[in-house]
C-alpha cells in the first residue's frame, strides 16, 4: 500500500460524510469502454463521431442509425460491478458514504448495492415513450430492432442525457448539495472535461479533495492525488 492510499484509507476511516464523484474510468475495469482513452469510442471508426450520433439532433433526424450504434456500443448488459463499485456500496452501508454522483449510465453502482446514486446523465436501464410517457425496461430497446415502439405506437427513447440536452435539474441540485456538505470528496475515473457535470467540483468547500485517476488532472488543487486504476485503489481501503 502506497503512502497516498494509506492517507486515503485514514480519511475514510475518520469520516462519516464522504461523497464520491465518478466517471467512465470507474466502469472500464468492468469492461465498459470510455470515450476518450486510447481504446475508447472516439478512437474507433464510424461513419459519424460518437458525439454526433449521441446528440439530440442526430436522434431526431437519423433514429435508425442512432439505435444501431446505441445497441452495439452503449448497452453493456453483461458487465458486472468491479472492486470500486463494491467498495462504495460497502462504505454507504457502513454509514460513511452519503452519495455516489456518477456520469455513467450503466447502472453498475446500483447493481453493486449502492442506493443513493445520483445519475447525472441518466441510465440505459430506463426508457420512456415520447408519446404517452410510459416507462420501459432496457429490454424494450435491447431486444428489438430499428426504432423501438411503445404499445401506443410512440417511439421509445432512452432515459439518458444526449449531447445538446440539459441535465435533470433535481438531480443536479441534489448533487450540488451533497458536494457542498461533504467532508471528503473523492473524484474517480473522470477526466472532468464534460460540462456542466465537471463544474460541480467547484462547489466543494472542504479540505480533503481526493483525485483517483490513471492520468493526472492538472489544476484541480487536490489535497491528495493517486494516479492508479480506481478499482485497484478502492480494493485497498
Amino acid at each position: 500500500m502506497t503512502d497516498a492510499v494509506k492517507i486515503l484509507k485514514d480519511w475514510i476511516t475518520e469520516s462519516n460524510n464522504i461523497v464520491f464523484f465518478g466517471g467512465a474510468g470507474v466502469s472500464t475495469e468492468s469492461g465498459i469502454p470510455d470515450f476518450r482513452s486510447v481504446d475508447g469510442l472516439y478512437h474507433q471508426q464510424y461513419a459519424y463521431p460518437p458525439e454526433t450520433i449521441l446528440s439530440r439532433s442526430f436522434y431526431e433526424t437519423s433514429p435508425e442509425e442512432f439505435y444501431r450504434f446505441y445497441r452495439a456500443k452503449m448497452l453493456c448488459l453483461d458487465a458486472q460491478p468491479n472492486a470500486a463499485h463494491r467498495k462504495l456500496a460497502e462504505l454507504e452501508a457502513a454509514g460513511k458514504l452519503r452519495a455516489v454522483i456518477t456520469q455513467n449510465i450503466d447502472g453498475l453502482h446500483q447493481k453493486a448495492g449502492s442506493r443513493n446514486v445520483l445519475e447525472l446523465h441518466g441510465s440505459v436501464l430506463r426508457n420512456y415513450c415520447t408519446r404517452c410517457g410510459a416507462f420501459h425496461g432496457v429490454e424494450a430497446v435491447s431486444e428489438t430492432t430499428g426504432v423501438p415502439r411503445c404499445r401506443c405506437g410512440g417511439a421509445i427513447k432512452p432515459d439518458v442525457v444526449l449531447y445538446e440536452e440539459g441535465l435533470d435539474q433535481d438531480v443536479l441540485a441534489r448533487a450540488i448539495s451533497a458536494i457542498r456538505q461533504a467532508e471528503v470528496l473523492i473524484i474517480g475515473g473522470t477526466s472532468l472535461t464534460v460540462y456542466p457535470a465537471a463544474g460541480l467540483v467547484h462547489y466543494y468547500r472542504g479540505r480533503k479533495l481526493v483525485v483517483i485517476n490513471k492520468t493526472e488532472l492538472h489544476g484541480m488543487g487536490a489535497d491528495l492525488t493517486i494516479s492508479e486504476p480506481i478499482g485497484q485503489v478502492m480494493a485497498q481501503v
